[in-house]
């Protein structure tokens, strides 16, 4: 399983929210690409960066701030929030972006999914499945849309997509614990891989999102509080893996 250390972008810094909420804002940083080079140096295998500005306006805003992360990092990215067309796609994809995480654009516009994946493959799209009270959110996290987290699996899947992220709203940025009975059910339904985020806040949630079969596990706040070391996480789950916790 994948440790996957989060850097969310707002107006080009690092910040963290709380339950999805654009009004209960945490900055951490204002330098992206130092955050980053701190996240390879500890050994990410990967990074997930959102652009919450591009979430929330439908097109991405921090596309400057994440050429550098890329350029800087030497490790795959995936970037989401804003990507709704396909020539952003292909202007993340230039700048060296691995994987492109959808979201409302899954949602709302099927069609356009199925071309993406047409044109950059099952390996690079992404879609992130955002529940809020069992159901679908979409736009920044803010709309409901009456859709079941399955439902919407299903849905996209018969587009092409083979890869998911999971996030229960409620519990992101809460350090609390994850929706693991949400997300146990979910792996056993569905024979795609599946990251987990949200709620995070001690090693042993990892160890343990680790053992239902989650392929990696996205850390934002935990990490940036200390409540988490990312090189204690990835020792933990290399030794989960092998079966020695």
């Amino acid at each position: 399983m994948e440790v996957i250390p989060a850097i969310d972008l707002k107006g080009g810094l690092c910040v963290r929210l709380f339950q999805g909420d654009f009004q209960k804002e945490e900055v951490f940083s204002d330098d992206p690409v130092a955050v980053t080079k701190q996240w390879v140096r500890y050994g990410a295998p990967r990074l997930h960066v959102i652009d919450l500005d591009g979430a929330e306006s439908g097109r991405p805003n921090n596309i400057r701030s994440i050429e550098k992360i890329v350029a800087h990092g030497g490790i795959p990215v995936q970037v989401g929030g804003g990507i709704r067309s396909v020539e952003v796609a292909r202007k993340l994809k230039h700048i060296g972006v691995g994987r492109l995480v959808l979201g409302t654009t899954a949602f709302e516009n099927p069609d356009l999914v199925r071309e993406m994946v047409e044109e950059f493959g099952s390996d690079v799209v992404v879609v992130s499945l955002d529940a809020r009270d069992g159901q679908l959110a979409v736009r920044g996290w803010k709309q409901k849309t009456g859709v079941s987290v399955l439902g919407m699996l299903e849905l996209v899947a018969k587009v092409g997509v083979k890869r998911f992220v999971y996030t229960d709203i409620a519990r992101d940025g809460t350090l609390t614990e994850p929706n693991f009975t949400a997300i146990g059910e979910l792996v056993s339904a569905v024979d795609f891989p599946i990251i987990a985020s949200g709620g995070i806040s001690k090693v042993d949630h990892l160890v343990r999102l680790c053992n239902l079969g989650v392929e990696g596990a996205i850390v934002g706040k935990a990490l940036y509080t200390g409540h988490v070391s990312l090189c204690e996480a990835l020792d933990a789950v290399e030794q989960a893996s092998a079966g020695n916790l």
